[in-house]
């Protein structure tokens, strides 16, 4: 029952949910849907349905066998990154290359199965071509991707909120930003698309990760958003994202969360009537001074 009505949600979906995965649509050309995704803004990852990938596969080459729909082909490919066939898959999108280039979901998914099989420099490579053919995918999130790669294949000392989202968020015991609101609204949407088709893939300990979860998190407290900067805060941890500074954090966070649902008391939630009595006292003082300018005036004729 659960799978049928994600089935037809997913049918009046408007916006894609695969983040660096692409297939050709939200659902696979042949109706088969892969995965499910927590609610909220956490990135737990996807929730695969593995007992459907087998089937999905022999539909799939079937399918494309009668009709020659590249769709179904490229689908087949994403379907063999799932099953972690990443040699398979890397040779069936170049055959896709040959015969039809310039196709994003070529190209992006080329990428994930060379990053996921750890050949990081054709990786980037494949990443960087998806970005020029559509820069805007995944709510404008590949740029995070690039810098991801770029900085596995530098070294862990790149692995650094500068590099990884050319920015920081500093070391205090509250988080420090530049950014606006909505600069920070964006950035989050952006890096849970990424978090959360990594977390998919890549298991703890792994630092890149845990270093964009702490960050995540921080803007999430900068949001306002407490609950969701402690679980990702919680997850850094897990990821080997460890250190004063975000014990620090959860602690500050904690205590923003208990200041944010205190019930206010008697004194704070009633009305300060102080500015009100000050208005008043203003007006009379004005009365009794016009009075007197008029007494004198009176008295200045007479």
């Amino acid at each position: 029952m659960k799978r049928f009505i994600i089935l037809l949600l997913a049918l009046f979906c408007l916006n894609p949910v695969f983040a660096c995965l692409n297939s050709a649509s939200l659902m696979l050309k042949d109706g088969t849907f892969l995965y499910d995704d927590r609610e909220g803004n956490v990135p737990y990852g996807h929730e695969f349905y593995k007992d459907a990938f087998g089937y999905a596969i022999r539909q799939l080459d079937s399918l494309y066998k009668a009709t020659k729909d590249i769709d179904y082909l490229s689908d087949k490919g994403l379907v063999l990154i799932l099953t972690q066939d990443y040699d398979a898959a890397i040779r069936l999108f170049l055959e896709i290359e040959k015969s039809a280039p310039g196709r994003y979901a070529t190209a992006a998914n080329l990428g994930t199965a060379y990053e996921l099989s750890g050949q990081n420099d054709l990786a980037l490579q494949w990443i960087k071509k998806a970005v020029e053919i559509d820069p805007a995918s995944h709510s404008n999130s590949e740029w995070i991707h690039v810098n991801i790669l770029e900085a596995k294949i530098k070294g862990e000392q790149w692995y650094t909120s500068d590099f990884l989202l050319r920015t920081n968020f500093g070391t205090e015991v509250q988080p420090g930003t530049s950014l606006t609101p909505a600069a920070l609204q964006e950035l989050s949407d952006a890096l849970y698309y990424q978090l959360n088709e990594r977390i998919s893939f890549v298991k703890p300990p792994e630092k890149i990760v845990g270093q964009l979860l702490f960050d995540l998190g921080n803007i999430a407290f900068f949001l306002g958003n407490y609950e969701d900067a402690l679980a990702d805060y919680d997850l850094a941890d897990l990821y080997g994202y460890t250190g004063q500074l975000i014990d620090q954090r959860v602690a500050e966070t904690k205590k923003q969360l208990r200041q944010a649902n205190k019930p206010q008391t008697a004194k704070q939630a009633s009305p300060s009537y102080l500015p009100y009595i000050l208005v008043i006292l203003t007006l009379m003082i004005l009365l009794i001074l016009l009075k007197l300018l008029y007494k004198r005036k009176q008295q200045d004729h007479g």
